[in-house]
């Protein structure tokens, strides 16, 4: 049998989070999980340039399908040809601490309007971003509003 696996890390009374796989210490991800849920709430109102600040100028933004912006005015100009309206109802973060950056999941569902008034929830997405000294350096965007699209059009996702 191989060796037993290490014990579960556990948070330390400080700001700090212990790897106990990498026997090094880490700083405290929440600052980096706070900037992210800043983004995400300026992006919903929407305001693309006040979400802005929360981003390193150029970060690369991958949306869905692939969709590559330079700037959160590329997805909220996006949206707006898919959606009336949509907004994200945050179910948690995921935080991942790392050696001079931090890995941040939103995960929840999407609800708002089709373009043609009708309602829907439920929508599941997850956003990754990667936060480093303050701002976010990359972002990538998954949800199934594709496969709603398609199935609303009689088409079996």
């Amino acid at each position: 049998m191989g060796q037993p696996l290490p014990k579960q890390a556990k948070p330390s009374t400080g700001s700090q989070i212990v790897n106990s796989f990498a026997r090094q210490t880490l700083p405290d991800a929440e600052p980096d999980a706070e900037i992210v849920r800043a983004y995400l709430e300026a992006s919903m109102a929407p305001d693309p340039d006040r979400a802005a600040t929360y981003m390193l100028p150029g970060t690369r933004i991958t949306f869905t399908g692939g969709r590559v912006f330079d700037h959160p005015r590329g997805p909220t100009g996006f949206n707006a040809g898919r959606y009336r309206w949509v907004k994200k109802r945050m179910d948690r973060f995921d935080v991942c601490p790392g050696e001079g950056e931090t890995v941040v999941y939103s995960v929840g569902t999407l609800y708002g309007e089709w373009p043609d008034g009708t309602p829907f929830e439920g929508n599941r997405y997850v956003d990754r971003f990667v936060v480093r000294d303050g701002k976010i350096v990359a972002m990538d965007v998954w949800n199934d509003s594709a496969e709603r699209i398609l199935t609303r059009k009689g088409i079996e996702a």
